[in-house]
């Protein structure tokens, strides 16, 4: 990759959408917290910076700043509160209040060219706005280039430098012509290069990995699910039989699970599997625990005990482990120090490894969004099955159990969860969700059942619509394929009374339950 945008997160609800846009346009760009020192900015070598909106008012105390040295790196984009962030620092005057603006807005363009290119001067354009405080008065050395309702400041550029900031939001869908922005920024301004393509990302990753690895042995934890199936054919095409996929069977698996991997992965591809079953390995770890974080600690621990002990019984001594592990998830797991970017779950492959395991991680598809990964296991030729399919967590059915885990639980949600996968692909609408499955609750619930009373489980069901896993809306399923999937379920799935739909969109809950 040449091209790189470096965004500094100054908490704003929209910074992850910023990635994306700059990664739609085939423009490599990583997230970073705003404490990351001037000599770390340099060394990371940005094509471009940006700046990101924020939550905070540009004088208090605790407010994300920057040295003021940054704005001579490279060309640089302040969004929001970037804006005055660079208003406040270069001896322009922010106030509080007074011009606020929140949603939809129109704004003017004052001046055609950089961000503007493609915009008459004085073409009106609808924008998103989300600020209190506003510029009443641009830095010295700065223009104005566009202003919204009462004259407010939308956006400015330095006269000389590639320096370039708004008030609005480019990077959210309401705003009509942000990717366009987005794009000038890009390829105007920084003089950016459309290079982050699927098969780019795969010659970096295979020279990264062969370099990192050399003649080691190399383990790979597969659940068979999107993510570590192409993150270990992508690791096989660069060392090949260096690399021992092992295939965990936890007994947390959907219905016949174990079977269809080993027949993708093994026959298929080629790739040497070890097929281990743990499922009372993993019921033992899992005892008496109902709470979400321990659960999905306590399988991560169990995750890299088995793979030890699979390492050292098929004589492999691997010095790596390999993992799935995206975007989302380090986003998720992993709160960044002065970004917007809160610790919403564990995930086991992220913040439930044990502090002491023997392997050193391999994560190449960590700075992935779901859509790019499938898009990467198209290009390395992986079925079209595989690569299509619905995620699936590493903890397995343990997390679709609300409270503590048994047996019986597990056979319910499995015989649940197929049958409701079974008939989403009988009407055809599998690939237009982005997940769908089953949740078991911790609760009953009074039912009839031919001439007698039940008091039995009860079932919920999800199915979201995503790009990448990031925000997501609940899916409009027709009136009568839920009726067919409720009836089917009540009727087959002994123990099960009541069916009930989860209409919740991410925010503000989670795509999973736990």
């Amino acid at each position: 990759m040449t091209s790189r945008i470096l965004i500094l997160d100054c908490g704003s609800q929209f910074t992850q959408l910023i990635a994306r846009r700059v990664r739609e346009a085939h423009v490599y760009s990583e997230i970073h917290p705003p404490t990351r020192s001037l000599e770390w900015i340099r060394d990371w070598n940005p094509t471009g910076i940006i700046l990101s909106g924020g939550p905070n008012s540009v004088t208090d105390a605790g407010a994300p700043t920057f040295d003021l040295r940054i704005l001579d790196v490279a060309p640089l984009l302040g969004v929001c509160y970037g804006l005055q962030w660079i208003t406040h620092a270069e001896g322009g005057r922010v106030v509080a209040g007074g011009g606020r603006e929140y949603g939809r807005a129109q704004i003017t363009v004052e001046e055609s060219g950089g961000l503007f290119s493609g915009f008459a001067r004085g073409e009106r354009t609808t924008v998103w706005m989300s600020h209190g405080d506003h510029v009443e008065e641009p830095p010295p050395g700065y223009i104005k280039t566009a202003s919204s309702g009462g004259n407010v400041i939308a956006g400015f550029r330095h006269a000389t430098k590639p320096i370039h900031a708004i008030q609005f939001h480019s990077e959210v869908a309401h705003t009509m012509r942000g990717a366009e922005i987005i794009a000038n920024f890009l390829f105007t301004v920084c003089g950016a290069e459309p290079d982050w393509t699927p098969g780019s990302f795969i010659d970096h990753e295979v020279a990264k990995i062969r370099a990192l690895v050399g003649d080691k042995r190399v383990i790979c934890g597969l659940s068979g699910g999107v993510d570590s199936s192409v993150a270990a054919a992508l690791v096989h095409r660069a060392i090949g039989d260096q690399l021992t996929c092992v295939f965990v069977d936890t007994g947390l698996l959907r219905l016949n699970e174990r079977e269809q991997v080993q027949k993708t992965m093994g026959e298929h591809l080629g790739i040497k599997l070890v097929t281990v079953r743990a499922e009372d390995r993993f019921m033992k770890a899992l005892a008496g625990e109902s709470d979400p974080e321990k659960k999905r600690k306590a399988i991560g621990h169990a995750f890299i005990d088995v793979f030890e002990d699979a390492t050292a019984q098929a004589g492999e001594h691997a010095e790596f482990l390999v993992q799935g592990t995206l975007y989302p998830d380090v986003i998720e797991s992993a709160s960044t120090t002065g970004g917007a970017s809160a610790t919403i779950k564990t995930h086991h492959n992220v913040g439930g490894l044990k502090a002491d395991m023997k392997f050193k991680l391999i994560e190449p598809l960590r700075e992935l969004f779901k859509d790019e990964v499938r898009r990467v296991g198209r290009e390395l030729g992986l079925p079209a099955e595989m690569v299509g399919r619905h995620p699936f967590p590493g903890p397995g059915l343990a997390i679709r159990i609300l409270g503590d885990v048994d047996q019986a639980k597990l056979d319910t949600l499995r015989k649940a969860d197929a049958i409701y996968l079974d008939e989403i692909r009988k009407a055809g609408l599998y690939d237009d969700i982005w997940q769908a499955f089953a949740v078991f609750l911790p609760v009953r619930s009074v039912g009839v059942m031919g001439d007698g009373r039940t008091y039995d489980n009860v079932i919920a069901l999800r199915a979201v619509t995503s790009t990448d896993g990031m925000t997501a809306d609940w899916f409009p399923f027709p009136y009568d394929v839920l009726a067919k999937i409720s009836s089917r379920i009540i009727n087959e799935v002994p123990g099960v009374n009541r069916v009930v739909y989860d209409v919740s969109s991410k925010p503000p809950a989670t795509i999973e339950w736990e």
